[in-house]
């Protein structure tokens, strides 16, 4: 059954026209033990139907270990950015970015196709001298409207420096991470582990953990 009904994907298509250059999907999936990996794989595939600057490749967690060991993934369903070099900006999605997400998800596509808006120069200053290895977990639910906000500017933070990786973690998909880290409300700012954020936050906050990462 389509995710998205007629109105939508033409709303859909308008906007990925703003799409630059071409952007591939590496999505990962299971056939066993994976309730939401059907409805990732149809979320990838009519996404790819709407813009010809979207392709996608895919791969089971299992069956393609060393392809998931090359992205980082450990969990599904899941998707990796590529560019159309194939080059990985460390964005990833682990779950289905439906609902409110269906905006961070538009982003990140534009973003990596190579359309992005320009930050002013101070902060691209503070984003490309960050030199320690980041990992941000942004978890969110499919209808906050808050999140998409959170998941964007770990995502960029992503695309602009090689050191940073962003995920975008629906809560409700993986709740042992959920517990795991102790996620009451959304959108929850996971950062190497050990720092935490709660709440819409601008990027400067963002850049106040990490530079202060140990």
């Amino acid at each position: 059954m389509a995710i998205f009904n007629e109105q939508v994907s033409k709303q859909l298509t308008e906007i990925l026209k703003e799409m630059k250059n071409e952007v591939r999907i590496a999505f990962f999936t299971q056939e066993v033990e994976c309730n939401s990996c059907r409805d990732a794989h149809t979320f990838v595939e009519e996404f790819a139907g709407l813009s010809d600057k979207i392709s996608y490749d895919v791969y089971e967690l299992l069956k393609d270990k060393e392809v998931a060991e090359k992205y980082g993934v450990d969990k599904i369903p899941a998707m990796v950015m590529l560019d159309k070099d194939g080059n990985d900006y460390g964005i990833r999605f682990y779950g289905i970015p439906g609902g409110y997400e269906i905006n961070s998800f538009l982003s990140a596509l534009k973003e990596v196709s190579g359309n992005h808006e320009e930050l002013p120069e101070e902060l691209m200053q503070r984003i490309k001298a960050i030199d320690k290895d980041v990992h941000i977990q942004v978890f969110v639910t499919a209808t906050c409207p808050y999140c998409p906000g959170a998941v964007v500017v770990g995502h960029r933070l992503a695309l602009e420096n090689p050191h940073i990786k962003a995920d975008m973690v629906d809560a409700a998909i993986y709740p042992d991470l959920s517990m795991k880290y102790s996620v009451r409300g959304v959108p929850k700012i996971v950062i190497n582990e050990d720092h935490e954020l709660v709440g819409a936050q601008p990027v400067t906050e963002f850049l106040r953990v990490l530079e202060n990462l140990n």
